[in-house]
């Protein structure tokens, strides 16, 4: 659903798990918070508190871990 970024909980990099909190949206005067579908790493935070959004928008890049290049 179309939305307003209230508040955007990770950055680049992070590592969050299945259920974490990664951005909080207002849509029809309520807070809907999107958590995290799976393991994995930030790859990319595309939208900034302030920021309008459609439905369907993508809001944070996740790469699985498994994709990660080891160091």
């Amino acid at each position: 659903m179309p939305g307003v970024v209230l508040d955007v909980l990770v950055s680049q990099g992070c590592v969050v798990s299945t259920g974490d909190r990664l951005v909080v949206l207002e849509a029809m005067k309520m807070e809907h918070t999107v958590t995290s579908p799976t393991d994995g790493t930030v790859a990319e935070v595309l939208v900034v508190s302030g920021d309008q959004v459609e439905a369907g928008a993508v809001l944070v890049v996740l790469a699985d871990d498994a994709d990660a290049t080891p160091e």
